[in-house]
């Protein structure tokens, strides 16, 4: 069974006649796995490097990507209403994704492990990486945002679900989670579409799914005292090769400046004869 259930047992006494009756409670809870990664900040302005190899991250803001930390605020939620009873979060990368597990414990995360890994690994190697860790833990629901900012692949939940042989839920919009159901929504293309599967999962966040608290000052100091685990990869046997060549990256055209139109005759002239869109 993939829900843990703790038995709570109260002795009830019946005046003098000393009658013990055992009354059980089942209370449900969960372990839940947050994948989270370290990304350059959305607010700041990205620049390419000069040989054209990448984006330039030095001495550039990084933070919590987006949609993890639905992931984040979600698991959190789920263990104030008591569906859980441990949340832990998990990030791959160097030293420096520290400050991003610190984050999310300061959000509400109880534990956080770190896998080091000096270098960018593909949806595949990061998909194989956190089933070895998924392996070890045995949570009952992985959570994670839908796609990373930086290289917007989409590809990491489903890849994991398949190799753990999980059901799963993408970009979801809506979470409930009744009797080892999970009930979820998401947004396609002909509106919203209500599905639901069984735990354990792997579910994929979008932003509509809620809004993240903001890390208070207290609970920032009392994540640094919270335990965190490192990992380093190169002990987990993967295979963290590149398997694409990145041949150039290069900042997208400037757009040009638009143009005033005196009335909708001249609006519809030109977007007919200029633009060609009507």
């Amino acid at each position: 069974m993939c829900i843990r259930d703790s038995f709570l047992i109260f002795v009830i006494v019946f005046g003098s006649c000393k009658l013990f009756n055992l009354v059980y409670f089942i209370e449900i809870q969960m372990k839940v796995l947050v994948a989270v990664k370290r990304v350059v900040d959305y607010k700041v302005q990205i620049r390419v490097k000069s040989d054209n190899s990448g984006v330039e991250t030095q001495n550039v803001k990084m933070s919590v990507n987006p949609p993890d930390e639905n992931a984040i605020e979600e698991a959190v939620k789920l263990k104030e209403q008591g569906l859980a009873n441990e949340i832990i979060s998990v990030s791959i990368g160097d030293d420096k994704s520290q400050d991003v597990l610190r984050t999310s414990m300061a959000m509400g995360i109880d534990r956080s492990i770190l896998v080091k890994s000096q270098n960018t690994l593909e949806p595949l190697a990061v998909a194989k990486t956190l089933k070895i860790i998924i392996d070890k833990e045995k949570p009952d629901l992985v959570l994670m945002g839908k796609q990373a900012i930086d290289d917007d692949s989409n590809q990491t939940g489903q890849i994991l679900s398949a190799l753990l042989n999980w059901p799963q839920g993408c970009f979801i919009s809506n979470l409930k989670i009744e009797n080892n159901k999970v009930f979820i929504s998401r947004e396609i293309d002909e509106g919203i579409e209500n599905l639901e599967t069984s735990l354990p999962a792997v579910l994929t966040c979008d932003l509509r799914l809620n809004t993240p608290r903001f890390a208070s000052l207290p609970n920032i100091m009392k994540a640094k005292k919270k335990p965190l685990e490192t990992i380093d990869i190169d002990t987990l046997g993967i295979d963290t090769s590149s398997k694409i060549k990145t041949l150039k990256v290069i900042e997208p055209p400037k757009r040009k400046a638009g143009i005033m139109v005196n009335d909708v005759k001249e609006l519809v002239q030109k977007l007919k004869y200029e633009a060609k869109v009507i």
